[in-house]
């Protein structure tokens, strides 16, 4: 009734947070673009930067408050491991199918022939040392922290959710003799929440700042450098979101447009700071709001946030093919095939974080062509302006799993989608959610 009350009571637009940061990123661009001598000053990096590490600053203990409530409340473990099944086979397919999408794409349109590309392996070296290359053994080993300190203090999503879900396991065995700790942990989510609730008022500045230091360090003119490579990564994205989301979301019962309004301020938070994971807290919010159930939500959206890169996937592959076309590397089938069961392992704990793309490129082509590494200096100078399509892209792409995923098991309350794709309800009010939740 609260949140219905809300609805009624619409905010007026220029207090809508959409509003406030589209506002936000044009006046940055256009800061960027008049003055880059004031918008690539440290103070105005400073505001985008502040704003991702105020996000970041409490993703971990929402993760682990979400999680471990939503597995404690469980009466069956089954539960728990079928959700999880379910969601690692969803994730799985759909990575498939966006890398295969961005392959057939970058050898139909060839984006990169005719390209006079000329690498600079020094301006690649940071990239390329950062992407030493794990093995899958390694990488399992990774997910297991050192200490649970370590990992909430790292903030690393993988090693925590790990931990949440070993101690929501604990508490569902304890039964009554663990309500105490489990009320507790629910109201240290709630709290946590308001939190986000507060920070998320400095969106437009984060936003601001970030749009503005971009346009003012690498220029409005670098967009048009490349941007045959642009234009061909953001149709690919959009095309996967149309077709593959969108019949996806079709077949669970909603419309994928009508989500993408549903979710607009996240998607221009994302657009504004080029990170994902700068809406994650606000994105669980939601999509518990629209009739997920709290358990899937917190199962499923921290796990997608590694295994469900939809964005990064088509980037892997695109951009592979186009420093290939540009260095004149003639790729077989069989390379090109390696490179979408490299990216399937690549890809994974990439998160949302700005420039994880761009690592995990050159660990894909340092395992399937190392020659091809230092022409990734062909496309440094653009990936900021590509990022950005890769977080809307695979926070679009975690928001519809979720909602799938729910509706597999079950635990998917239809009122309640249907009053929020169609906004019966006010999606912004998170507040309200916050105080009634």
């Amino acid at each position: 009734m609260a949140a219905t009350a809300a609805g009624a009571r619409r905010k007026p637009i220029y207090k809508q947070l959409y509003v406030q940061v589209l506002v936000a990123i044009v006046l940055g661009f256009l800061l960027g673009w008049l003055a880059p001598e004031i918008a690539e000053s440290p103070w105005i990096k400073a505001l985008g930067d502040g704003f991702i590490k105020l996000i970041k600053m409490v993703i971990a203990p929402i993760i682990f408050c979400t999680v471990t409530s939503g597995i404690s409340h469980i009466d069956s473990a089954r539960k728990v491991g079928r959700v999880g099944v379910k969601a690692l086979v969803y994730f799985e397919l759909v990575s498939t199918l966006a890398l295969l999408i961005g392959l057939g794409m970058g050898n139909l349109v060839q984006p990169g022939v005719g390209f006079n590309g000329s690498a600079d392996a020094g301006a690649v070296a940071d990239y390329a040392a950062r992407a030493e290359h794990q093995t899958t053994v390694e990488f399992f080993l990774h997910i297991i922290p050192d200490s649970v300190v370590g990992a909430f203090a790292d903030g690393d999503i993988l090693q925590v959710l790990l931990f949440s879900i070993l101690f929501g396991f604990s508490l569902m065995v304890l039964g009554e003799r663990g309500h105490t700790v489990r009320a507790l942990i629910d109201d240290v989510g709630h709290a946590f929440f308001g939190v986000i609730a507060v920070v998320m008022k400095a969106a437009p500045v984060g936003a601001f700042g970030a749009m503005a230091y971009t346009i003012g360090r690498y220029g409005p003119e670098a967009i048009g450098n490349l941007a045959g490579l642009i234009a061909t990564f953001y149709a690919t994205a959009a095309l996967f979101i149309v077709l593959v989301l969108g019949l996806i979301a079709w077949a669970a019962g909603f419309r994928i447009w009508q989500l993408i309004a549903y979710m607009r301020d996240e998607l221009l938070i994302v657009l504004g700071t080029s990170s994902s994971e700068s809406a994650l807290p606000q994105l669980m919010e939601k999509l518990e709001r629209l009739g997920c159930s709290k358990s899937v939500v917190g199962l499923v959206v921290p796990t997608g946030y590694s295994f469900n890169l939809d964005g990064t996937n088509i980037y892997l592959t695109l951009a592979t093919l186009f420093i290939a076309q540009a260095l004149g590397v003639q790729l077989s089938l069989y390379e090109q095939l390696a490179i979408i069961g490299v990216a399937m392992l690549t890809s994974k704990g990439a998160s949302g974080v700005t420039g994880a793309g761009f690592v995990t490129l050159a660990a894909t082509l340092a395992v399937v062509r190392p020659e091809l590494v230092p022409g990734m200096a062909i496309v440094l100078g653009i990936d900021k302006f590509m990022s950005e399509c890769r977080a809307l892209t695979n926070i679009i792409g975690n928001a519809v799993a979720t909602i799938v995923v729910s509706a597999w098991e079950g635990e998917l309350d239809r009122d309640a989608l249907r009053a929020g794709l169609t906004r019966r309800v006010d999606p912004s009010d998170v507040e309200t959610a916050v105080t009634t939740g």
